[in-house]
């Protein structure tokens, strides 16, 4: 039976939004490197035998793109998760959740600095719309912080990751027609987790405190292993070929209320005026960026 696009869509994001929470939750009792690592870990030995057949048929392809695929790894698998588990230390799930709705905005004005595309008005109101939204949230909606530049640090982090994740983005978009879809994340899955090697190492060394190793953090691993990463990955894939790319981006702004009600409900976190008037400004950035 074939599953309509639009829960293939709803599913992945409910799970994109699930590890911002998961995240949140096990930031005391396993280090954000050691999530990192062991999350691609698992994600390549449950995508290898789903991918291995298209990585020999497309390895010359890669090869010719390997510059481009190296960027990949360390922008899309290596930095940005690891970045934002190491800001939810520090951070609440909401507003991290809510600053990675931002991530359409800074693929405008990449594409603005370095492809030199034009913006549309819609675009230009919408920016500034998002970015207000951003401030908002990250000031904790006072006037104050932001004249102050008195930021959590947590919050900044989260920003750098959404920067990275924009990058791995726009490069996705780009090379669409000349990287195949399922080798391309293989492979970029490899080399992300060799990047992450040496950093998991370290910490393992340097780390005061040992990981707590219980069942609520080994079923966090594997949830961001092969939940978020593997099936998340499938289910958007399928659901933006059934529905195409413009259509399905829509569903990217699920992940802040998906995001926001586990974090009420299982972390007893608070909602906030500041959140709710710069998470709508955010989205609503978004959607009128969108406009034709």
């Amino acid at each position: 039976m074939k599953i309509p696009p639009f829960v293939l869509l709803l599913l992945a994001t409910l799970l994109w939004g699930g590890n911002f929470v998961i995240g949140r939750a096990v930031s005391g009792d396993i280090p954000p490197l050691t999530l990192a690592f062991l999350r691609w870990c698992i994600a390549f030995i449950i995508f290898l035998p789903i991918a291995y057949s298209s990585l020999k048929r497309d390895w010359r392809m890669l090869k010719a793109h390997w510059p481009i695929v190296l960027i990949l790894a360390l922008t899309g698998v290596a930095a940005f998760n690891t970045l934002v588990y190491i800001g939810l230390h520090y951070t609440t799930s909401i507003n991290a959740s809510l600053m990675n709705s931002s991530t359409p905005i800074m693929i405008y004005i990449l594409s603005f600095i370095f492809l030199k595309e034009r913006l549309s008005k819609f675009q230009m109101l919408g920016t500034s719309l998002s970015l207000s939204g951003v401030l908002f949230i990250i000031s904790g909606g006072s006037f104050a912080n932001l004249l102050d530049f008195s930021f959590n640090k947590g919050d900044l982090i989260v920003v750098v990751a959404v920067f990275c994740w924009s990058i791995y983005s726009l490069l996705i978009k780009q090379y669409a027609g000349r990287l195949p879809g399922q080798s391309t994340f293989l492979i970029t899955i490899f080399l992300g987790t060799i990047m992450l090697l040496p950093f998991y190492v370290y910490e393992k060394l340097t780390l005061a405190e040992p990981i707590h190793w219980q069942l609520s953090t080994i079923a966090a691993i594997l949830y961001v292993g092969a939940l978020a990463s593997i099936v998340a990955f499938l289910s958007w894939n399928n659901g933006v070929v059934q529905l195409g790319a413009n259509k399905a981006s829509i569903y990217l702004n699920f992940i802040p209320v998906f995001a926001s009600i586990f974090a009420v409900l299982f972390l007893g976190e608070q909602l906030h005026a500041f959140q709710i008037i710069g998470g709508l400004a955010v989205v609503a950035g978004v959607l009128l960026s969108s406009k034709k």
